[in-house]
Formats: structure tokens, C-alpha cells, sequence
């Protein structure tokens, strides 16, 4: 279904594909950590921290939870101490991955521009 069809119809924009596409991926963070999650997964908590930066902890915690109840990350916990805890893709983020790569294209022609 494409953009077109709902011209002029979208009384709501949470009411179209476009709409759960941003609810899953919008904001400020959960793009950024699907793309450091794609580049080298599995990561632990503390190297995604450390590889985002400006991220506070409460808000990392909160946007990972987020997007695994959206079924875009996998936490898997192994049971020791100290506790490790290590974040993957799942396979209905993997399927997003080629729109973050055209979103790259983008940047790439038009950066300088």
C-alpha cells in the first residue's frame, strides 16, 4: 500500500503503516540504536551506551524496552555476576534494514548539498 492510497483520507496519521512504521521507529534514539545494533550485534548495554554517547541510561533502558515490545530487539540475559545482558536484531528489524540503507543513500547525495 503506498501513500498515494491514502491521500486525502487519513483522518488520523496512527491510522496508516506510516504511522506504526514512526511509532516504532520515531524519535530521537531507536533508529540510532538499530543502526549501531546492525553494524555490530550483539552488544552489550554498557558498549551501546558508549557507542551513542548522549544517551542517559534511564532513556537507553527505556527505548530498548520499547522497541522489544515491538518486537525489533531480542534481550538475552545470562545468568550471572555480574548479570550480562546482551541486545540483538530481531528478524522483523532486519527487514527495516534496507530503509535505514536508503536513508543513508539520501544523506550521502545530499549532505554537501
Amino acid at each position: 500500500m503506498s501513500m498515494a492510497e491514502y491521500k486525502g483520507k487519513v483522518k488520523n496519521i496512527k491510522d496508516t503503516p506510516f504511522g506504526y512504521t514512526l511509532s516504532v521507529i520515531g524519535g530521537k534514539w531507536k533508529m540510532v540504536i538499530i543502526y549501531l545494533l546492525a553494524e555490530n550485534q550483539p552488544v552489550r548495554f554498557n558498549e551501546l551506551k558508549r557507542q551513542i554517547g548522549a544517551i542517559t541510561y534511564k532513556t537507553l533502558s527505556s527505548q530498548l524496552k520499547e522497541l522489544e515490545e515491538d518486537g525489533m530487539v531480542e534481550r538475552k540475559e545470562y545468568p550471572q555476576v555480574p548479570p550480562k545482558v546482551e541486545y540483538s536484531l530481531t528478524d522483523k528489524a532486519e527487514t527495516l534494514l534496507p530503509v535505514l540503507e536508503e536513508l543513508c543513500e539520501w544523506g550521502v547525495k545530499n549532505q554537501n548539498n
